[in-house]
């Protein structure tokens, strides 16, 4: 089958850049050919928008930015909000509530700000350096702090609390909310209408270029509802077998330019695949 590549989607962390969120020559590199050849370039996370600049800057990106999973979607300008889904008020004490109960922190994200209870919980400096701001220290979630709530995060490095914490958000909210580990050690809970498929939807419909000329890219299990929506997925090398076996390719891992030899194998060269 030959199919023309119009967009390629990427996931960031654990795909776009390299484990110390490094963006490397040969992405930048990929990325500029991929631009030359007229092939659109797009990128999503489940960072926030703020954090997102750091990549999308020195890479010149024109198309719509997914944070927060498809939370808010963003001009390129940054600063301009085409879509945003907030959580369901319902929802939000209970699924911090829930993690808790799973022995897991939570951090609360609005569209603007990053707030947690205790600045030395772990992942808590990597994130800052990760999104390049620091999140804002709260006793507790007041009720004025949990308005218009677009993610709530989990985090643990202990994998069998992650995935009872997995199971049990699935379970209780059931199709009101999307959850998914965005890293192995985070749970991400966004709205349902907040996942990288969906992402895949609104870029089609906005850059008018159907899904099966869509190229999507990406490591975790939160990738796999963009591989579905997409004429073809790509799972790095660094990703697990059950998000290697939902894609159509493999490449090797974000420490090894596993982004870069994807888009030159399936991609540039030639412009078909």
């Amino acid at each position: 089958m030959t199919r023309r590549v119009q967009l390629v989607l990427a996931d960031v962390d654990g795909t776009l850049v390299t484990n110390e969120k490094v963006l490397t020559d040969a992405a930048k590199r990929a990325v500029a050919d991929l631009h030359r050849a007229g092939i659109k370039f797009a990128i999503t996370s489940g960072r926030p928008p703020r954090g997102m600049s750091m990549v999308s800057q020195p890479l010149g990106i024109e198309t719509p930015i997914a944070g927060f999973n498809g939370g808010v979607l963003l001009a390129p300008d940054m600063q301009t909000v085409i879509d945003s889904y907030d959580l369901p008020e319902t929802v939000i004490q209970r699924a911090i509530d829930l993690l808790s109960d799973h022995g897991l922190d939570a951090w609360v994200y609005t569209k603007t700000c990053w707030l947690v209870r205790d600045k030395s919980a772990p992942h808590v400096d990597r994130e800052a350096q990760t999104v390049q701001f620091d999140p804002e220290c709260v006793a507790a979630f007041s009720a004025d702090d949990l308005k218009s709530v677009v993610k709530i995060v989990g985090i643990s490095d202990d994998q069998t609390k992650m995935k009872q914490a997995l199971a049990a958000a699935l379970s209780e909210f059931g199709t009101n909310v999307t959850a998914a580990c965005s890293q192995p050690y985070y749970l991400d809970i966004t709205n349902a209408h907040a996942n990288k498929g969906a992402v895949v939807d609104k870029l089609s419909q906005i850059l008018k270029i159907a899904p099966d000329r869509i190229l999507t890219i990406g490591d975790m299990p939160n990738d796999v509802t963009m591989f579905r929506r997409s004429g073809i997925s790509i799972a790095m090398g660094n990703a697990d077998d059950a998000v290697k076996s939902r894609a159509t390719f493999t490449t090797d891992s974000n420490e090894n330019e596993g982004f870069a030899k994807a888009m030159d194998r399936y991609v540039l060269d030639g412009a078909e695949t």
